[in-house]
């Protein structure tokens, strides 16, 4: 799916048999060379060690590196931007106000325009359980099945022994308590995320500079530019591609709804939207909500499948055709990977980090096929 493509072609890593010409083992020999392996188990002992703490850290830290991350990655999708800007004869600290602002403003906008019609669905939902219920009645008798299943078991893992036991009573800050814990959590990191983007934009390459300068050898010099540079080209046009495609999918998601007969077209095109920067757990999501949608709008079971069938018509045509066309030269990705580091990054930093996946394992990808100690691991994420 993505990924930054390899430098250069590898040889095959196929097994030469012992009677095979010189020239096929040199080719494997060439392959082993380029691609080593680590042989000493000290090394798979360290490396793990240092992985689970790498890791720990940042589920631990996930308040203060999560935001980090996201600036960062944000920076690649605004830094053209910025750079525009600056050919226009723009300080870079203007250009990088502006763009932080625009980016802000447009994302209070699409807020403040979809508040109103997501209210008027949520006053629709308790109206709407009769109709829900008519167009699920196909289903009532698995359903109650299914209950009754799992009732049983709860009635057979009920142990009378453990009920003597101690139970930890804890103050329950109720829904007000709740919200306002949730509210203060997601403002504080958005400020975070705010304030370290607009740095970064106005800091440009100053990092990579101090690297270079540091670094003991020219050779050493040359790959980290390369590296950053293969970032900075690869998953910029990763994320402008994957942002004009969801902007694509949005709006012809509003039209198809529109035309179908369901309200709100604006809402549900920004969900669309929204929803497809999370790769196949995003539009699995949005099947079931339009799948809703339509039950909840529609009096008849073939009206109700309309909206879903459109929405996943159209997922299909810009994720099995357009997007890998555009990105098909740039980014090849083990597919199951992908699902893996969605599911991974999801359980360490939720919605947030199911977003970031794709870009992260792609920049883990970008620097392995660079790195020779990384060459192996880089080729075991590739895909195709």
């Amino acid at each position: 799916m993505v990924a930054a493509s390899p430098p250069t072609e590898r040889p095959s890593l196929t097994p030469v048999p012992d009677d095979c010409p010189p020239e096929q083992h040199s080719v494997v020999t060439d392959a082993e060379a380029d691609m080593p392996l680590p042989s000493n188990p000290q090394t798979f002992f360290l490396g793990g060690i240092f992985a689970l703490s790498v890791f720990a850290t940042l589920y631990l830290a996930s308040p203060i590196i999560l935001p980090v991350v996201l600036a960062f990655v944000l920076k690649l999708l605004l830094q053209p931007a910025v750079r525009l800007l600056q050919r226009v004869h723009l300080p870079r600290a203007i250009g990088a106000l502006l763009t932080v602002l625009l980016a802000i403003g447009t994302l209070v906008g699409v807020v403040a325009g979809l508040s109103v019609p997501a209210a008027n669905w949520a006053t629709k939902l308790p109206e709407g359980i009769p109709r829900l219920e008519a167009h699920l009645v196909v289903l009532k008798n698995p359903i109650m099945a299914l209950q009754k299943v799992i009732q049983q078991a709860e009635e057979v893992a009920d142990n009378p022994a453990q009920k003597g036991s101690s139970i930890a009573v804890r103050p329950d800050l109720g829904l007000s308590g709740a919200l306002f814990t949730g509210t203060r959590a997601v403002l504080g990191g958005l400020f975070t995320t705010v304030l370290v983007l607009y740095f970064l934009l106005v800091a440009g390459d100053i990092f990579l500079r101090r690297i270079v300068e540091i670094l003991p050898t020219f050779s050493n010099k040359r790959q980290a530019v390369d590296i950053s540079q293969q970032i900075q080209e690869d998953i910029s046009a990763y994320l402008m591609t994957i942002t004009a495609m969801n902007a694509a999918v949005g709006l012809a998601t509003a039209v198809a709804m529109y035309l179908c007969g369901l309200g709100d077209p604006l809402l549900w095109g920004a969900s669309a939207f929204l929803l497809n920067y999370i790769p196949i757990l995003g539009p699995l999501l949005g099947i079931v909500i339009f799948l809703l949608a339509g039950m909840l709008s529609f009096d008849s079971l073939w009206g109700a499948l309309l909206p879903p069938a459109l929405y996943f018509g159209l997922h299909l045509l810009e994720g099995e055709a357009l997007t890998p066309m555009l990105l098909a030269r740039r980014f090849t990705l083990n597919p199951v990977l992908v699902i893996l580091s969605l599911v991974f990054w999801f359980w360490m930093w939720g919605v947030l980090g199911a977003i970031l996946a794709v870009p992260l394992l792609a920049i883990l990808k970008i620097i392995c096929d660079r790195l020779r100690p990384l060459r192996a691991l880089g080729h075991f994420l590739e895909g195709e």
